[in-house]
């Protein structure tokens, strides 16, 4: 099934911000763009960096330019397409605390 990414203008937006992170954002979006997933599983085959968070959560975080960004999106499979909806993004650094903080099974910040 195709990606449906929602919240896309949020990344955009967090580009404009962190020009260092421009490449890489666009590499994976093009990706997603062009990715076709039938169930959890293909996420990481997809991105093999990704790691799928537990709890129930339907939560991926998937590493962006070399482990320096992460996106915590949550996923739902529908009859016709797979809905990424992106919670947050930010640095190695940034997601860390995050986890410290065990928020990144729940945060919402978009």
């Amino acid at each position: 099934m195709r990606i449906h990414l929602l919240k896309e203008k949020t990344i955009r937006n967090y580009v404009i911000g962190n020009r260092n992170s421009q490449v890489f954002f666009e590499e994976w979006l093009s990706l997603i763009k062009k990715s076709d997933w039938e169930k959890v599983s293909d996420i990481v085959g997809t991105f093999n960096s990704s790691d799928i968070l537990g709890g129930g959560t339907n939560r991926v975080v998937f590493n962006i330019g070399g482990n320096n960004y992460r996106v915590i999106c949550q996923y739902s499979f529908g009859s016709t397409s797979v809905h990424l909806f992106v919670c947050w993004i930010g640095t190695h650094a940034e997601y860390t605390k995050l986890c410290k903080l065990n928020k990144q099974y729940s945060i919402n910040v978009y």
